[in-house]
């Protein structure tokens, strides 16, 4: 029987996520900020759009949470021995449409979750350029950390 998954660090969840749901097609169906705004807030088809143009150089706050709930299970982790991620991956264009990359709301600040994926050899990640402490962190649990 799978067991679900607690994330402590929410960007390590969110370049996990990114990876199951954009990359490998593990978690279905892709979540589009558009149709999902939508169908959440019981509004016509189209209006997404307008929604998104309004809010979408922040947070969407209902996209956060969906991302925050979303349950991941070590089924669905088992075969991750890379880990890429950077400020173009879809999962963050969902979360804020009009993204800038210029803040670190994104960026993994502990290596607690690694212990999450029992297979993961290499990782690259958004995270602060002054990050030594993560890279020895991640090291220590034997995954080789790199920065974008």
């Amino acid at each position: 029987m799978s067991k679900i998954l607690e994330f402590k660090d929410y960007g390590f969840k969110l370049a996990i996520i990114n990876k199951l749901m954009y990359v490998d097609g593990v978690i279905t169906p892709q979540l589009d900020a558009e149709s999902f705004i939508e169908q959440i807030r019981g509004l016509e088809e189209g209006d997404g759009y307008d929604v998104i143009e309004e809010e979408g150089y922040d947070t969407i706050p209902e996209i956060k949470e969906y991302f925050e709930k979303l349950e991941i299970t070590d089924t669905m982790v088992e075969s991750i021995t890379e880990l890429y991620s950077d400020g173009g991956d879809e999962i963050y264009l969902q979360i804020i449409p009009f993204w800038s990359c210029e803040d670190n709301i994104f960026d993994v600040k502990s290596a607690e979750d690694v212990k999450l994926l029992p297979n993961l050899k290499k990782a690259t990640l958004l995270f602060d350029y002054s990050g030594e402490q993560l890279i020895k962190e991640f090291k220590e649990l034997g995954v080789e950390l790199e920065s974008i």
